[in-house]
C-alpha cells in the first residue's frame, strides 16, 4: 500500500487509516530535526537589532541554562520566538502550540503570553499599552512569565554574552520532542517549577 484509497475522508477504513498513522509517527519523530532547521531560519526574519533574532533566541536559552534552569525551561526560552518566522503578529501563540504537547503547562502558557508582557518594556514607545500584561494578574503563572520577560528575553539582544551555539541545545530540543504529546507527566497542569536553581547553575558552571 503506496496510498490510501479514498479520495473523501468519509470513504476511508480501517486499513486506510492503519497506513496514515504509521506514516504520521514517523513524520512526527523527525520535527525535533525540523525545529533546528528552522531555527536557523530566524536569521532571516527581523532585523535592526544588535543580534540577529537567531542569537537573541540562543542567548535566552544560554541565560537560562546558566541559571540552572530545568530542560523544559530551556527549550521553551530557545524556542520562544521561533513563530517569528511565520506569524509575526502572534508569535507568541505560534511557538506556544509548537511546544504545548511536549512541556509543562507552566512553559506553555508563559511563551504564549510573553509578547504581552514585553510590551511593559517598549509599549510606551510604538503607542502600545505597556501594561497589557495587568489583565493576567492573578493567573498561577503570572510571576513567572514577568520573570522569563526580565531576566531571558528582554535581557538578551547583547552581542557580547558568551552564548551558546545551536548545536548545545540539539539535545535538549531532540529529548522534549521524543516525549509522549500531551502526557500528564510532562505537562504537569497547575505545577510551577522555578526558573533557576544554583546548585544546578554551579554544576554547569563547573564543567
Amino acid at each position: 500500500m503506496e496510498t490510501v484509497k479514498f479520495t473523501q475522508m468519509k470513504d476511508g477504513d480501517r486499513e486506510d487509516y492503519a497506513f496514515l498513522t504509521e506514516h504520521e509517527i514517523e513524520y512526527a519523530a523527525g520535527t525535533a530535526d525540523r525545529l533546528l532547521a528552522a531555527m536557523v531560519e530566524l536569521d532571516k526574519s527581523l532585523s535592526g537589532y544588535k543580534v540577529t533574532r537567531l542569537g537573541h533566541s540562543l542567548q535566552a536559552a544560554t541565560r537560562a541554562w546558566n541559571a540552572g534552569a530545568d530542560t523544559d525551561w530551556v527549550v521553551s526560552a530557545l524556542l520562544h520566538d521561533i513563530g517569528d518566522i511565520y506569524a509575526p503578529y502572534n508569535h507568541d501563540e505560534y511557538a506556544a502550540a509548537i511546544i504545548r504537547p511536549f512541556v509543562r503547562e507552566q512553559c506553555a502558557w508563559v511563551v504564549e503570553k510573553h509578547g504581552d508582557f514585553q510590551l511593559l518594556y517598549y509599549g510606551e514607545h510604538v503607542g502600545a499599552n505597556p501594561h497589557k500584561r495587568d489583565v493576567f494578574r492573578g493567573a498561577a503563572y503570572f510571576e513567572d512569565c514577568a520573570e522569563f520577560c526580565e531576566k531571558w528575553d528582554q535581557s538578551s539582544f547583547d552581542p557580547d554574552y558568551p552564548t551558546k551555539p545551536l548545536e548545545f541545545f540539539a539535545p535538549l530540543v531532540r529529548e522534549v520532542f521524543a516525549r509522549k504529546s500531551y502526557d500528564s507527566a510532562v505537562t504537569r497542569i497547575g505545577v510551577r517549577v522555578p526558573m533557576s536553581d544554583d546548585h544546578v547553575a554551579a554544576a554547569r558552571s563547573a564543567v
